[in-house]
């Protein structure tokens, strides 16, 4: 850009700040290069600011009050093992969903917009390894599972895949270098997703955007609700249309076994004509740190496990059971025509579709506005401001929730490794290593076991050779496995 162009958009960048009350974003403009000023500028240009000017009225002056509806009541599910008068349902939903994959109707949906640095990894969370033996980064285990799917089927399943512009580049240059995992580039779109700046809590500069360095804003992505705007404004909505695609697969990138297609899940949803489903397990305990799946006036929501009263959390059925069970582990299957309806509807406005924002109070490095210094807190500073995607489920005309099963999809790597922690690299490969286990021993191999019951062993069963316990019949397996052995299969 010339130099006047610059000036002119400087120009335009200072009325949009001023009327936020924000012009302090422009503080180290004197000591940034032309390059420097033009990328200040383009964040600039990325935040809607009289939204931003709404959010921080709304969400961070104050806090907003969550308030209980009266009308609270725990939500039904489909129970993974049926019983005996649902099995007709469950066999018919099964074809289905196995028919809806063979015939190009189902795309795979991966939610990656963070960074590895909870796990102390410099990269995209997606790029973390997270098998036992041979290391597999994560998005290498979803792409063994829709190899294995398209094997089966014959059919083409597209992945798109949203990132953040924090680590778009990155993943991409990723797939590439790893030869998308032997899947066709011409299947798998990588798309960003929006961000948001974040905003200081400190009472005396109350309100205002952060900068991560004198010539950038300290942004962050606008939570995994900005998937639902991100497929349309990307165009992988229109994408799927172009294939044929009618449900969206959704699944988040930190599960190293989750189901990327089930058919039975995929079955049950589109036999309901349900627009947005979601996958459950049975909490283990009243104040595990998972979402509840609830009714209100017949509208499937989830209440997060910090609004729930403990008084609702503890609560029984007669039998011993919890009576708000249903846990939320971000699992979903969307139609379609759901996220366009969405989205085409919002946009006669302009402003596209939104999701309601939450606020969560983080600690966030960023420069001292006197100083000019790096400042590093250590104890939360700063609002940052997200959406969910489970606030679309009360949008929908009928949803339904199935349950899984927490030992066979459920092994998330969230947390840094340390003595007592859950989520972690050391319990998701503990986990990984149990139930190839368990496959291997439903097929008469012998597994040799600790007195406490855990496998005295490292196993590992790439997903190009099973995605089913089943799968392992007539492959060629060991009739044991030597105690402290090593087995890839």
């Amino acid at each position: 850009m010339s130099a006047m162009s610059l000036n002119e958009h400087l120009a335009a960048a200072r009325r949009v700040l001023a009327a936020a009350d924000q012009e302090h974003v422009l503080a180290f403009w004197d000591q940034l290069d032309d390059g420097q000023r033009q990328v200040l500028l383009d964040q600039v240009d990325s935040v809607d600011w009289p939204e931003l000017t709404r959010l921080v009225q709304s969400h961070v002056e104050r806090k907003p009050a969550f308030k209980l509806p009266e009308n609270l009541q725990p939500a039904p599910w489909y129970p993974y093992a049926p019983p005996a008068e649902m099995k007709g349902l469950y066999a018919k939903a099964r074809l289905r969903g196995w028919e809806l994959i063979q015939g190009g109707k189902v795309a795979a949906f991966t939610v990656a917009g963070g960074q590895g640095t909870r796990l102390g990894w410099n990269g995209p969370k997606g790029t973390f390894p997270a098998t036992p033996i041979r290391r597999l980064p994560l998005f290498g285990c979803f792409a063994e599972y829709i190899r294995n799917m398209q094997k089966r089927t014959g059919a083409v399943i597209p992945w798109y895949i949203m990132t953040s512009p924090i680590n778009d580049a990155d993943t991409r240059q990723f797939f590439r270098d790893n030869r998308y995992f032997g899947l066709d580039p011409g299947s798998v779109m990588i798309f960003p997703q929006g961000m948001m700046p974040a905003v200081s809590l400190a009472p005396r500069n109350l309100g205002k955007v952060l900068l991560e360095s004198p010539g950038r804003l300290a942004l962050s992505p606008n939570g995994h609700g900005g998937s639902l705007k991100a497929l349309w404004t990307s165009g992988a909505i229109a994408d799927m249309k172009k294939r044929g695609i009618e449900q969206i697969s959704y699944t988040q990138v930190d599960n190293p076994i989750v189901r990327v297609l089930d058919p039975i899940f995929i079955g049950l949803h589109d036999l309901d004509a349900a627009q947005m489903s979601s996958k459950m397990l049975p909490k283990r305990e009243p104040l595990e740190k998972l979402g509840n799946f609830c009714l209100i006036d017949g509208k499937m929501t989830v209440i997060e496990y910090s609004d729930l009263p403990d008084t609702l959390a503890h609560e029984r059925l007669t039998d011993g059971q919890l009576r708000f069970l249903a846990g939320s582990i971000a699992i979903h299957l969307i139609r379609v025509d759901f996220v366009e309806a969405l989205n085409s509807q919002a946009g006669n406005s302009g402003d596209g579709f939104a999701l309601p924002f939450h606020r969560a109070e983080k600690k966030v490095p960023y420069i001292d506005l006197k100083s000019g210094q790096p400042v590093t807190p250590d104890k939360p500073n700063a609002v940052k401001l997200e959406t969910f995607v489970f606030d679309a489920l009360p949008l929908c005309g009928k949803s339904i929730i199935y349950e899984t099963s927490r030992p066979d999809e459920f092994a998330p790597i969230k947390n840094a490794n340390a003595p007592g922690t859950q989520d972690c690299p050391k319990t998701s490969q503990d986990l990984q290593v149990a139930r190839a286990a368990r496959w291997l021993e439903s097929q008469g191999v012998q597994v040799p076991r600790r007195v406490d019951g855990s496998v005295e062993a490292v196993i590992e069963i790439s997903q190009n050779t099973a995605i089913y316990p089943e799968d392992l019949k007539g492959q060629p397996l060991p009739s044991a496995i030597e105690p402290r052995g090593q087995v890839l299969l």
